[in-house]
């Protein structure tokens, strides 16, 4: 069914990305009510991709559900990490680690970058604000929180381990190589957002400059994280190079986050008082992916660097694992190019990416999409220059098309 040429299914869904963005305080409501209104819609109107009624809704379910239970996993886990690395002590050393004036924030940024290059980009992302935290007391600018969640995906974007997108790539047959070309935009847009985010947070609230002194680092802690983290790596790499067809049926990656979670409970039990809030960001993120699944997007404009460049853009409102599906599906793209802009374009908005629903789980005042626009727009303008610049330099070598 159309409404003024529109399929009502996505106006159904920008009416819920619009409630979103104005009522930043009843997020979830929101996007549980828009993901209600899509369903019963196609149940009674249109169908699911896979069949009518109840029955076509069970198999949209059990082809999508491997995606939204690793999300679940991830998030649900890594929010228990980051409270680990947190209890450490670690990030109360870091003040004795990073420069004093604004450079302390840009070398911040830059770490998050490299840790997300090869752990997952949620993990870096709150690593990366959980570091935040304790350097600037608390006091962390919204402008400078967006940029975490950009120095995350930017450093996922080149690393067929860094991103979920990535990832779906190496599964298809794309080269690692090609998509590593995507860290020549990532560097560049780095260059572009990091330096006046450091600077909007040394105005805002300066880094500390003397730590605690005295600190104990809690070594099991330390041991805890690291199990984790390697845990997610090893079960990332094995999966894709010995078990690929596993990874579509069995949500990997968080069910070895979440061993490792269990199994070293006895040597520190984990801050199980984070999970209320957490889950609640996460359910919010799992609506907006599921609904955005149902959208009937069969196929995506001719490829092209202009739709490459497009989908970053569209990637900041709609999930991009489902966009990553369907450009894999029609081929002919320069791979360098998808990898940067579906990886990267989802910062420009809070909930635009799993790494920035994290963080703002962390940081509830981080979900309004006003407020994330007005300070953190150089992420838009970093992400258009970054394009740009891998444009003139690498040109556009497109795959052939299947």
């Amino acid at each position: 069914m159309l409404l003024f040429g529109i399929p009502v299914d996505f106006i159904l869904f920008a009416l819920t990305l619009l409630g979103v963005a104005l009522f930043h305080h009843h997020t979830l409501p929101v996007a549980l009510t828009g993901l209600a209104a899509i369903v019963v819609y196609k149940l009674i109107f249109t169908g699911f991709k896979y069949g009518a009624g109840v029955a076509g809704l069970g198999h949209h379910m059990a082809h999508e559900w491997v995606t939204l239970a690793n999300l679940f996993l991830l998030l649900m886990g890594f929010a228990l990490l980051s409270r680990h690395f947190e209890e450490s002590r670690i990030p109360d050393e870091m003040p004795a680690l990073l420069p004093d004036d604004w450079k302390g924030g840009l070398a911040l940024l830059v770490l998050v970058f490299v840790l997300s290059s090869f752990l997952d980009n949620i993990a870096a992302a709150l690593i990366g604000g959980t570091v935040a935290r304790h350097v600037f007391k608390g006091n962390v600018h919204i402008g400078y929180l967006a940029a975490i969640v950009a120095a995350s995906n930017a450093g996922g974007s080149g690393s067929v381990v860094g991103d979920t997108t990535t990832t779906m790539m190496w599964i298809a047959g794309v080269s690692p190589l090609a998509v590593v070309e995507a860290y020549v935009a990532a560097v560049i847009a780095m260059l572009v957002f990091a330096v006046p985010a450091s600077l909007q947070q040394h105005r805002f609230s300066p880094i500390v400059k003397n730590p605690q002194s005295g600190l104990k680092i809690d070594t099991v802690r330390v041991f805890i994280v690291a199990a984790i983290l390697v845990a997610a790596l090893a079960a990332n790499i094995t999966a894709n190079l010995k078990f690929p067809d596993l990874l579509d049926t069995v949500p990997v990656l968080g069910l070895a986050v979440w061993a490792v979670i269990l199994l070293t409970a006895g040597l520190r039990a984990p801050d199980w008082k984070v999970m209320p809030e957490t889950f609640k960001g996460t359910v919010f993120l799992l609506a907006l992916v599921t609904a955005a699944s149902m959208m009937p997007v069969e196929k995506l404009p001719a490829p092209s660097w202009q739709t490459a460049l497009g989908l970053g853009f569209v990637s900041a409102v709609f999930d991009n694992i489902p966009l990553t599906a369907l450009a894999l599906k029609q081929g002919g793209y320069d791979w360098g190019y998808l990898a940067y802009a579906v990886g990267f374009g989802g910062s420009m908005i809070w909930f635009g990416s799993s790494a920035g629903v994290a963080l703002s789980n962390m940081y509830p005042e981080a979900k309004s999409v006003g407020r994330w626009l007005a300070h953190g727009w150089p992420i838009a303008v970093a992400y258009v220059v970054g394009f740009f610049v891998m444009l003139v330099i690498l040109g556009w070598h497109p795959d052939k098309p299947h």
